[in-house]
């Protein structure tokens, strides 16, 4: 076999350059809006600028902050919470839970808060037995908690986004040193003394990377928040656009929300700068387990099925019995052509992903250089930044972009060309890509890390260049990892409401635009088939999630 620096030279030396070519232009196709939206921070502040900023900006901040806050808190206890739980002890149903509680990640927040509106509200059926049960005439003879609140808005993206820490706070488990726990143990350390000083440090890293998505999504959040009339970031962009019409005052509420994001990743990065975490031993054993008795036991099962059925089997069961009851309203005629426009915008959104993906990754492979992977960092940045952003980030330069060829072809031919890509089917693609990139790359590149150089070595030696090598070698081996990513980023783009509101074009609704539109207009039965679709393709990256940590697990 060919030493590992021969590939340098069986390399034509242009081809990396290419490689880094194309991926600078994807990265800088991604910063556009970014910093498009950015540089409104220079312009001239609008008088509906000075009105935000003495009215509702501090509103926008504080509501922001103790939603960040609130949820955080949720999902670090429920996240950490269950996956020590499952990893590290025996009780009851433990190896359902395993892939069970992700089940939530598979419902966007705001179809939970449409559904525990409709059950939880005055009309609802949980106040009106109360009512009946104990003779109560009006809202004022009882007090019952408020769903449509900043503590409503906090439980509901808890319950659907715990499963990001649960996730990578349960491999973090999973790929604990067993000597490390043992050697706690046999200090007379209990599970809980265990979990405190030893499990719980050395999955920091995972846990803090858990919850700097949780934090993002939770920034970026727009239907949750929208509909329980909580004043954030993303509601006031929206309104400050299409309420007040004031396209720079919206772009700098924007820029507002960017800087928060960008700080928050600069302190997820900061506060790892120092840390450094490795096992002793890389050769596994099966982790010790915890037999917990009855009561713990009991305990247990009931923590880890609170978040499944609150977060998961409740909405999907109201929402099962709603699209019954109302099936002719439901699944009208629209109901195909809904369905038909949001399979074709993720299809072709996940495949031009993916293969965006493919080659970045790829290329970064061939070079290593530091230029490639900012180039690659910056291509995957736009995932952080709430799609709110993006969309109007990527409206403004298109608009500016129409009027420019408008006024071109209208100087030089006499002739009006329109709006040839705002709210058009490409520019919303385009934002989606921009939104969801990172998601596809991430995990093409952890497929291709997983290859080791003597193959691309040997194909070098026989002949064979990048392309062939990629297509005949690479390729065969990361397709699981390549229908993964399709997979996830067509989830995502069906799910996906503040992008598709802003930037789809006139009367092309998709799933998530009818639910939105129905359940603002207090029509939850009729949103109730578009709703359960959406939950039911969110669930297929659930189940190949499950399936590949089991298979990471020898024990399972």
């Amino acid at each position: 076999m060919l030493p590992a620096f021969s590939r340098i030279r069986i390399f034509p030396r242009t081809l990396p350059s290419a490689w880094l070519l194309f991926t600078g232009a994807i990265a800088a196709l991604v910063l556009v809006p970014i910093l498009c939206v950015l540089s409104s921070v220079f312009g001239n502040s609008s008088d509906v600028w000075q009105h935000l900023s003495e009215t509702v900006l501090g509103l926008y901040i504080t509501n922001s902050l103790w939603l960040s806050l609130g949820v955080s808190g949720g999902v670090l206890v429920i996240g950490v919470g269950t996956a020590w739980l499952v990893t590290m002890c025996r009780f009851p149903g433990s190896r359902v839970f395993e892939w069970a509680l992700l089940l939530p990640l598979a419902a966007p927040a705001y179809l939970l808060a449409y559904v525990y509106t409709e059950l939880l509200e005055f009309y609802g059926p949980i106040q009106t037995f109360l009512r009946q049960t104990f003779l109560w005439e009006n809202a004022q003879d009882y007090w019952f908690p408020n769903i449509r609140s900043i503590g409503g808005a906090i439980a509901m993206l808890t319950l659907v986004l715990y499963p990001y820490v649960y996730l990578l706070a349960r491999v973090a488990f999973l790929e604990q040193s067993v000597r490390t726990l043992e050697a706690s143990r046999s200090l007379g350390c209990n599970p809980w003394r265990s979990f405190f000083s030893v499990a719980l440090p050395l999955a920091r890293p995972s846990i803090v990377a858990g919850l700097a998505l949780v934090l993002m999504e939770t920034l970026s959040d727009f239907g949750t928040v929208e509909f329980f009339s909580v004043d954030t970031f993303t509601t006031g962009i929206y309104r400050t656009w299409f309420g007040m019409g004031d396209r720079q005052a919206s772009m700098q509420l924007a820029a507002v929300l960017t800087i928060f994001v960008l700080w928050l990743i600069l302190l997820e990065a900061w506060s790892r700068r120092q840390a450094r975490y490795f096992q002793v031993s890389s050769r596994y054993q099966s982790l010790p387990r915890f037999q917990l008795g009855f009561i713990r036991g009991s305990i247990a099962l009931i923590f880890c099925f609170l978040p499944i059925a609150f977060g998961f089997l409740l909405p999907v069961g109201i929402l099962t019995q709603m699209s019954i009851d109302n099936m002719t309203e439901t699944f009208g005629q629209n109901f195909g052509e809904l369905s038909l426009n949001s399979f074709l915008l993720a299809a072709i959104t996940a495949s031009i992903g993916v293969v965006i993906a493919s080659i970045v990754s790829y290329g970064k492979r061939l070079n290593s250089h530091w230029t490639m992977n900012l180039a690659v960092r910056t291509a995957s940045i736009g995932y952080a930044i709430p799609g709110s952003v993006i969309a109007v980030g990527i409206m403004i330069p298109l608009g500016s972009l129409d009027n420019w060829i408008d006024g071109w072809m209208r100087s030089n031919f006499d002739i009006s060309t329109g709006l040839l890509l705002s709210g058009t089917i490409a520019a919303l693609i385009f934002a989606y890509l921009v939104r969801f990139l990172a998601v596809s790359l991430n995990t093409v590149e952890s497929s291709l890390n997983k290859i080791k150089p003597s193959f691309d070595d040997a194909a070098h030696s026989l002949g064979y260049g990048a392309t062939a090598t990629f297509l005949k070698i690479h390729l065969p081996l990361i397709w699981s990892g390549l229908l993964t990513a399709i997979m996830l980023l067509f989830v995502d783009v069906m799910k996906e409401l503040p992008i598709t509101l802003v930037i789809r074009p006139f009367n092309f609704d998709t799933l998530a635009i009818r639910v939105y539109s129905y359940a603002s207009d207090e029509r939850l039965a009729e949103a109730a088939a578009p709703a359960l679709a959406i939950i039911l393709v969110g669930i297929l990256p659930v189940i190949f999630l499950s399936i590949r940590i089991a298979r990471s697990n020898p024990d399972t």
